[in-house]
């Protein structure tokens, strides 16, 4: 993320954006006094509405004349850089970017920023889901698009057993486990929840829109107290690790955190497994339940130990 802000946030500030914005106005004819100080308080911070039209009025920054209007033939542009264009042509080498059908178009001959064999995972499993694969891509491209216009599906597909079912149901979520390289369906349809794999689906149907009744049911979630200590780190990898959960941080002390974090109960041993490996560093509080299985992992793992 911190990589990210650099590359798009740094170069383009936003001086630079709220300026672009101005003169691109301008050019097009009648900005006024009122609609400039309103661009600036728009798209810059709050100080900048005494800053920004004073260095544009005054001349400081002769970019506009005494009518408001550009001294530049052309309205200006933000043009990738270099360094940007090599970052999204690494991005178009992850075997997942197929999935969003993206437009690759005045990258051809740009060398890529890092390559996916720069990381070495070693925590991921490896019979990752088949994201080259149409069906696999068609599936998955429908079911975003029934999330988004919020409509209805007809999935068909096979359990862990091979037997074939195929329901009508509302998808509200598309999930995605690091750890197991997969993506997955969350719906509810027949008064039930659904989670699918998404290789196990071979055939999805567009339907009619969603009852606007329709609520992802809150029953499964669960929410767990954490306690971080703020060592080598900790905090930053902790919020990075669980990025993709609902969750709340609040500081208690100079290296204590409290931490309410949401997850689905499906994710409860995925959930478990990972909060074990960051050590004393994250302590599990409540709910009871949690505790309990924390204590019987950590057993059962001394006295897997203790037995060589």
């Amino acid at each position: 993320m911190a990589v990210t802000a650099m590359l798009f946030s740094e170069i383009y500030g936003s001086y630079f954006q709220v300026v672009a914005a101005i003169l691109t106005e301008a050019a097009a004819g009648g900005l006024t006094d009122r609609r400039l100080t309103e661009l600036v308080r728009e798209k810059a911070f709050a100080e900048s509405t005494l800053a920004i039209p004073a260095a544009l009025r005054d001349g400081s920054w002769p970019l506009l004349d005494r009518d408001l209007k550009p001294v530049l033939a052309h309205t200006p542009t933000m043009p990738l850089t270099t360094l940007q264009k090599r970052w999204l042509k690494a991005l178009l080498l992850d075997r997942r970017i197929a999935l969003f059908a993206p437009d690759a178009a005045g990258l051809e001959d740009v060398e890529p920023l890092y390559r996916p064999e720069t990381f070495v995972l070693f925590d991921q499993y490896a019979d990752g889901d088949p994201y080259e694969e149409e069906t696999y891509i068609a599936c998955f491209q429908m079911i975003l698009q029934a999330i988004r216009e919020k409509r209805m599906l007809r999935v068909r597909f096979h359990d862990h057993t091979g037997r074939r079912h195929a329901v009508v149901c509302t998808p509200y979520r598309l999930e995605y486990s690091e750890k197991d390289d997969k993506f997955r369906l969350l719906a509810v349809g027949n008064r039930r929840r659904h989670v699918v794999n998404l290789s196990r689906i071979h055939a999805c149907e567009l339907l009619e829109a969603a009852p606007d009744r329709f609520c992802p049911t809150p029953k499964h979630m669960q929410e767990l107290e954490l306690l971080l200590h703020d060592e080598r780190n900790g905090l930053e990898r902790v919020l990075l690790h669980f990025s993709h959960f609902e969750k709340e941080t609040r500081r208690l002390d100079q290296r204590l955190y409290q931490i309410r974090l949401r997850y689905d109960r499906a994710d409860e041993t995925e959930l478990l497994i990972r909060i074990l490996s960051f050590g004393p560093v994250l302590e599990v509080c409540s709910p009871p339940a949690f505790v309990d299985l924390v204590r019987q992992r950590i057993a059962r793992q001394r006295g897997k130990f203790y037995q060589r």
